[in-house]
């Protein structure tokens, strides 16, 4: 069986820093035939790169924590523990961003560089492909804020021992999906990790 799938229009309801778009559409069903015409928004935005940055020597990971308006509709307190993230810039290989946004966003410079995975963050409603990854750090001197003022960044950057940064994520006080994969993959591999860095 061929999955396809039709744009019949395409409305861009929205153009700012991000932009919305609204599409109507057929795709081809599993048991045969086509689908009736659907109505579906899309946020649209750049890819990005997210990197959860490690000292294996140390066994350390990189936190930081700044205010997110996302979980601004459900709680008191929308600071949110996360790991470095950014968008792909026109011209800019991922591997780019990641060293700039480590060095913008928590002062630091990566050694070296894994990738742990590819993903959409949120595939019902949001063309963001996040590109994972893992850079080995020298963690004894990073610790701040930081962040860009031309984009109104905050952001506490903080060092904590991995046993720690699990419990943080047991006790479900990590809320944001990219660090919770990012630290998931790590219990994983973090032996061999520390292996081949060391």
């Amino acid at each position: 069986m061929t999955l396809k799938y039709k744009l019949l229009e395409e409305t861009t309801v929205y153009d700012g820093f991000f932009k919305l778009e609204r599409y109507k559409l057929q795709h081809t069903l599993f048991n045969g035939g086509w689908s009736k015409p659907l109505h579906r928004e899309l946020f649209r935005r750049n890819d990005c790169v997210g990197v959860l940055l490690y000292d294996p020597k140390r066994d350390e990971v990189v936190l930081l924590e700044q205010f997110r308006v996302g979980p601004m509709v459900h709680t008191q307190h929308p600071w949110l523990l996360e790991i470095v993230a950014g968008g792909i810039e026109a011209g800019e290989t991922k591997e780019e961003v990641a060293h700039r946004e480590a060095y913008e966003e928590a002062g630091c410079k990566i050694e070296e560089l894994i990738l742990i995975n590819e993903f959409y963050t949120s595939p019902g409603g949001s063309s963001e492909l996040l590109s994972l990854y893992c850079g080995k750090v020298d963690s004894s001197t990073i610790g701040g804020i930081y962040g860009l003022e031309e984009e109104s960044e905050d952001i506490l950057v903080t060092t904590v021992s991995f046993k720690e940064v699990y419990q943080l994520l047991e006790q479900g006080k990590i809320k944001s999906g990219i660090p919770i994969i990012a630290i998931q993959w790590l219990a994983l591999n973090r032996d061999k990790l520390r292996i081949q860095w060391s």
